[in-house]
């Protein structure tokens, strides 16, 4: 089975964030939630770069080792998934993951913003059904239709890639090798503990 993964090339991203337009409208996600965005570093200045950042469905996902009630879960395509049945709210997800993918869905005090929210790579939530209360309360699920998340469909630089993580890992290196460098793929390390093999 497939290894599911993303991984945005800096050294294409245009900053027009079509991804989160797309991801957004494809899951309805609500107002204030942003599972995927847009982050330009050295914003204005000679190699600013920007990435579009969500949840890279970690090979040992840190959200899942440290939530307390084990909502959080890996599909057998190496999706991190979590119950939003499950989950408290306490946020230790949140302060775990480096890439700051789980959010609140509300602003508030403590106890009063609601279950966490996280990107689901498009693949609904932990109903193996696309039913109607499972697109309510996760979104779209376009991986049981046979499609890749909507966001890097969307990448008019294809800048964002998704999909299994050896053909991911091959397109990368046939970039770096057509441009004679390599900026590193942004966050692979960090979330699959492994490197992009020349």
């Amino acid at each position: 089975m497939a290894r599911m993964k993303f991984l945005c090339d800096a050294d294409r991203c245009i900053e027009c964030n079509a991804c989160v337009t797309a991801c957004k409208n494809e899951n309805e996600v609500p107002w204030g939630i942003n599972r995927r965005r847009v982050v330009t570093i050295d914003d204005g200045k000679p190699g600013e770069r920007s990435v579009s950042m969500a949840c890279m469905h970690c090979t040992d996902a840190p959200c899942a080792s440290v939530c307390p009630v084990d909502c959080f879960f890996t599909t057998a395509d190496s999706v991190v998934l979590h119950s939003k049945d499950l989950c408290i709210g306490c946020g230790y997800c949140f302060y775990a993951c480096p890439f700051g993918a789980p959010q609140y869905p509300r602003l508030g005090n403590f106890g009063t913003r609601g279950k966490m929210d996280k990107c689901t790579y498009c693949a609904g939530g932990p109903d193996p059904q696309n039913t109607a209360a499972n697109y309510e309360q996760y979104g779209s699920d376009r991986l049981i239709e046979g499609k890749l998340p909507l966001c890097a469909e969307m990448c008019s630089t294809k800048s964002l890639l998704a999909g299994d993580g050896e053909i991911i890992a091959q397109i990368y290196k046939e970039r770096v090798s057509k441009r004679g460098y390599g900026s590193g793929a942004w966050g692979w390390q960090t979330a699959y503990r492994e490197t992009i093999a020349s």
